[in-house]
């Protein structure tokens, strides 16, 4: 049996926290950021986690993570 591996375009966005659930990134905050307002900006800052609907597809794509 082959080795599990690991989706690395999945990996380079998301991160395991300790109790096992997954952080991610907001979108809209790489270019075109001229027009957007400081206050927009600054909470696209934050980081969220993953819904709970869509953690185990997450959790398929980072098997050993």
């Amino acid at each position: 049996m082959p080795k599990m591996k690991t989706n690395r375009g999945a990996a380079k966005r998301f991160k395991r926290t300790a109790s096992g659930k997954f952080k991610r990134s907001q979108s809209h905050h790489n270019h075109i950021l001229t027009k957007k307002s400081t206050k927009r900006k600054r909470q696209l800052r934050s980081g969220l986690l993953v819904h709970p609907a869509d953690h185990n597809s997450v959790r398929r794509l980072l098997p050993n993570h």
